[in-house]
């Protein structure tokens, strides 16, 4: 691929979070793994389930459903725990989000995406980065650092 195809598109791990479709930078995804215990931090943020052992490693576990209002589900088969490294105040963080499924990695056209409309959206208009198209559904490119800050 060409740097300027590299410009006009971009890398995202496609999930399923609360019957909508969230795109994740694949660059960012460092594992996905099949649910495994959560250990409760008491006082912990709504969206924050807890932790998860990680290969050793501490990694706060979130549930993105709250954060976006939607109702929290019980995991199913398709459930899986996507564990990302983001920049929060300029330090790498390794977190791991929940996703009722996890479909594939899809090449999304930079054209296809754009801002998220002040008006007329159920979700927080600053916790979304882009709204875009993949296949036949819209899909949400969430503003993860934004999230976890």
């Amino acid at each position: 691929m060409t740097d300027a195809a590299l410009l006009e598109s971009r890398q995202c791990l496609m999930l399923g979070v609360g019957g909508e479709i969230f795109a994740i930078d694949a660059e960012s995804v460092r594992e996905i793994l099949d649910p495994a215990p959560v250990t409760e931090v008491p006082g912990a943020r709504d969206f924050v389930r807890g932790l998860i052992n990680v290969r050793g490693k501490v990694v706060p576990m979130a549930d993105l459903r709250p954060r976006f209002g939607m109702e929290v589900e019980p995991a199913t088969a398709d459930t899986r725990f996507v564990v990302i490294e983001i920049d929060l105040d300029g330090e790498p963080t390794v977190v791991g989000i929940v996703a009722d499924k996890v479909y594939e990695v899809a090449e999304l056209p930079r054209a296809s995406l754009g801002p998220a409309p002040r008006i007329g959206m159920r979700w927080r208009p600053e916790l979304v980065k882009h709204i875009g198209r993949w296949k036949d559904d819209f899909l949400v490119v969430p503003d993860i650092e934004r999230i976890f800050n």
